[in-house]
């Protein structure tokens, strides 16, 4: 079979993104570059049929067994396909024609969308590590698009700073992990790390190199306490970009850190699994208390951020197959939600960010029942409430370590759930209040047709996900079944005690 197909959908965003800079190159200065992100929004249709189409493949590795495509990938790749999609289509609707540099935006999108599905399906650490820096190097620049404005410089250099030197230690971790193996292939590490362990010969040189790929991860996914970027970021950064940057680069990671924990080192769980339970522990809490105290819708959103990855984490921690599954399926219900409410917030903030505290929003829905109505049901679905996406993520996740016996885990993860309700509920009261005369929304312009576009999509997932979630479930449990070394151990109520 051809290999080429394995990586179809990179092709195709790479194909795209040339495009673009070559029709924008071609185009005259004073011309709308509008027409470059319609082109690019086919292109992220091309590549989410192509990574739908990738699920008739049979499973296998392609390029001398460095990408590998399976249920997982695959999953992996049609949901970051779908977060660019709705991300370029917020940007259309945010941008005007004559906001600079629109073509490069554009090609940025694709080109960073290729670095987040190599590092899903690559199974070779150095081709992950090149992928990261693919995706990375694309957010760094978008981070700062907005060049008149000195918080979106400001953002992009703090991002750009820490992130180089959060890959060093990803890097330097891979390093360590080839002196103690001999291979940076997960598969091979994996049986490394067997014949190790059998032979009571574990290298020192393995455990550093784990902790450090987890430290330079846990950056990507902003987890605490690796997790100071990321207000400043958000805040700075356009609004149409921090849709992107809040979930697609954050769902790649965590597709690696998966395969890494549960891949190449699932003998060494019980080394892996106390730093992770402690992450999560601390995500959750400082990211709910630190949202708390925000009046910027954004930052409180980019503390949220921190929380979710919190929440995911408490998914690692289950050890099983069900626990794969409910972190696949939380990322793609937060993916939905996120980016839905970051379409609004571009919408009526407009891409200059103009109003984004909290009293901003005050009375939205009066002014624009189908965007205050819109923005209502994310906030819900982010608390967790019934009948939406947020709920059943979160259900499955405590659910998976319930099981196996990370019962106080799983009433931290509730207890925060609740701390969460109040600075949602919070933002949801303004949006729903009546707007007093000094409210700073007089009049919303009516959503045009690529942000009603993403909205449906965001909606209808988020929904989706709440009401009827049995067939993205099952993808995630497909995904999941990849790893057999991710079996469903018992019920251990001694599992907390023995981490503290």
């Amino acid at each position: 079979m051809n290999q080429a197909l394995y990586i179809l959908p990179e092709i195709v965003l790479t194909v795209g993104g040339i495009l673009v800079m070559l029709a924008d190159a071609m185009m005259a200065k004073p011309s709308s570059r509008k027409p470059l992100g319609w082109l690019a929004v086919l292109v992220s249709i091309a590549a989410l049929a192509a990574s739908l189409w990738q699920y008739q493949l049979p499973a296998g590795t392609a390029y001398f067994g460095v990408v590998q495509i399976d249920a997982f990938s695959v999953f992996f790749h049609v949901l970051i396909a779908g977060i660019v999609l709705a991300s370029l289509l917020i940007t259309l609707d945010a941008v005007t024609p004559t906001t600079e540099a629109l073509g490069e935006l554009f090609a940025l999108f694709l080109f960073g969308a290729v670095g987040m599905m190599l590092m899903s399906s690559a199974v070779e650490l150095l081709l992950v590590f090149v992928a990261l820096e693919i995706s990375s190097i694309s957010t760094y620049i978008m981070a700062g698009f907005r060049r008149r404005s000195g918080k979106s410089p400001e953002s992009a250099l703090k991002y750009f700073l820490l992130g180089s030197f959060a890959t060093a230690f990803f890097l330097y971790g891979i390093a360590l992990v080839f002196g103690a193996t001999d291979s940076t292939r997960i598969g091979d590490i994996a049986a490394a790390v067997s014949a190790a362990v059998a032979g009571a010969q574990v290298s020192p040189l393995l455990y550093i190199g784990l902790a450090m790929i987890v430290v330079g991860l846990g950056f990507k996914v902003s987890a605490a306490p690796f997790h100071v970027w990321t207000p400043d970021v958000y805040e700075g950064a356009p609004s149409p970009v921090v849709a992107l940057m809040s979930t697609g680069p954050k769902v790649a990671a965590f597709a690696v850190l998966l395969r890494i924990s549960f891949g190449a080192f699932p003998l060494l769980r019980g080394h892996w699994l106390p730093i992770l339970w402690w992450l999560a522990v601390a995500s959750m809490t400082i990211g709910n208390l630190g949202a708390l105290r925000q009046r910027s819708v954004k930052r409180m959103l980019a503390y949220s951020s921190i929380a979710h990855a919190g929440y995911i984490l408490v998914a690692f921690t289950a050890l099983s197959r069900e626990g794969v599954a409910a972190a696949s399926f939380y990322a793609v219900a937060y993916a939905a939600m996120n980016v839905g409410i970051f379409a609004i917030i571009s919408h009526v903030g407009g891409y200059d960010d103009r109003l984004t505290l909290i009293d901003d929003f005050r009375g939205l829905v009066w002014r624009s029942p189908l965007l205050g109505a819109a923005m209502g049901f994310f906030l819900i679905s982010l608390i967790g409430i019934p009948f939406t996406g947020g709920f059943f993520g979160k259900f499955y996740v405590f659910s998976a370590a319930i099981h196996s016996g990370m019962v106080g885990l799983a009433i931290i993860g509730l207890i925060n759930s609740g701390i969460a309700a109040f600075y949602y509920l919070r933002v949801a009261a303004a949006v729903f209040s009546r707007p007093s005369e000094s409210s700073p929304i007089h009049a919303v312009t009516p959503a045009g047709f690529a942000l009603l576009c993403a909205l449906f999509l965001t909606v209808a997932a988020t929904l989706i996900l709440g009401i009827a979630p049995g067939g993205i479930l099952a993808g995630a449990r497909d995904a999941a079944a990849t790893y057999p070394s991710a079996t469903s151990p018992a019920p251990v109520p001694a599992a907390e005690s023995a981490l503290r």
